[in-house]
């Protein structure tokens, strides 16, 4: 499969400054799935800003309770 990492980083959340994933999805969800995290995509602007990945942020920021 073609990589549209082009494309992607159009689209891509993620502010962590020198990012080598940025763009790259699947290697995004690889690194972040390995640490029991989720990547910057699947948080709000708020949460993301923390740098905080985990399954509970991600809970807290669903139920809007940042």
């Amino acid at each position: 499969m073609e990589c549209k990492k082009e494309k992607n980083l159009k689209d891509c959340s993620c502010t962590y400054p020198g990012c080598p994933r940025k763009g790259t999805c699947c290697d995004c969800l690889k690194h972040h799935l390995a640490s029991n995290e989720l990547p910057a995509c699947c948080f709000s602007k708020e949460a993301e800003k923390t740098y905080d990945r985990s399954f509970e942020m991600f809970i807290k920021d669903q139920q809007g309770k940042l």
